[in-house]
């Protein structure tokens, strides 16, 4: 994968989960790595595993500290802290706007910062970590679906207008993963997500190569690719299906059955 060794690259919320196993990933194909958490012993931790530089603090603001730990260049941006709160219009208004902030602003705020450089060069890679609910929905969860389809929809943006400057931007949507997040979906994620659910590393594993391939869209879930082309064809029969999943979720909330 010459496209990432030697690679200057900087991956957001690496803490853990999806994050953790890029910065990994990265590190094991000989790029220079910037891990990225809010939590700075995390942070610290993760980059102490892999020989990377810990730059800790909020996603939004930490370009030009971490051009700067990387020498002056940032090649790769990993887009990849998220946040998931659950709910519908009725979530309180905190929780939509930092849905957007972290989901959305987030990539708009450290493209802003790496654009200009890597337009003048004419080379520079963004990676945002979106969802399948990005190009699905997730029931339970309107701020996470409605977040992660404008995350998209920015992502193809940005590879619509500047593809041809030399700028790659890839969108990762993977279904269920094993991470302190899937835990955080609750019963929804019980029965929508827990049963398909991949590890990490295979989330990782999945972004590599489609950067290697040179791929927007990343499915790490192939069977993604199927749901978004039936939602497209045939959205009212695939808004049923989706209704039915909420049917049963809330059938089994009333009665009490485990959920999954």
């Amino acid at each position: 994968m010459g496209t990432v060794r030697g690679a200057r690259v900087v991956v957001t919320g690496a803490g853990g989960g999806i994050g953790a196993a890029l910065a990994r990933r990265f590190a094991d194909e000989g790029a220079q790595v910037v891990v990225n958490d809010l939590d700075a012993a995390k942070a610290a931790s993760v980059a102490g595993e892999i020989g990377a530089i810990a730059v800790p603090g909020d996603a939004s603001g930490i370009v030009p500290e971490a051009r700067e730990a990387l020498g002056g260049t940032i090649d790769i941006f990993c887009a990849n802290a998220g946040v998931a709160h659950s709910g519908g219009p009725e979530a309180d208004e905190a929780l939509w706007e930092r849905s957007w902030d972290v989901n959305v602003m987030a990539h708009v705020r450290a493209s802003r910062a790496l654009l200009p450089e890597w337009l003048e060069r004419g080379s520079g890679r963004f990676v945002a970590t979106v969802s399948a609910a990005g190009l699905l929905t997730m029931v339970g969860s309107a701020p996470y679906s409605v977040t992660k389809h404008a995350a998209l929809a920015f992502a193809e943006w940005l590879s619509a207008t500047y593809r041809h400057r030399g700028i790659g931007v890839h969108a990762v949507c993977p279904q269920g993963v094993r991470t302190d997040m899937l835990g955080s979906t609750g019963d929804a994620g019980d029965l929508v997500l827990a049963p398909t659910a991949i590890e990490p590393e295979q989330v990782a594993e999945a972004v590599l190569k489609g950067i290697d391939d040179e791929r927007f869209l990343i499915l790490p879930h192939p069977e993604v690719a199927r749901y978004y082309a039936a939602r497209a064809t045939d959205p009212d029969r695939w808004l049923d299906g989706i209704n039915r999943v909420q049917r049963t979720l809330e059938g089994q909330r009333a009665s009490g059955q485990p959920v999954g």
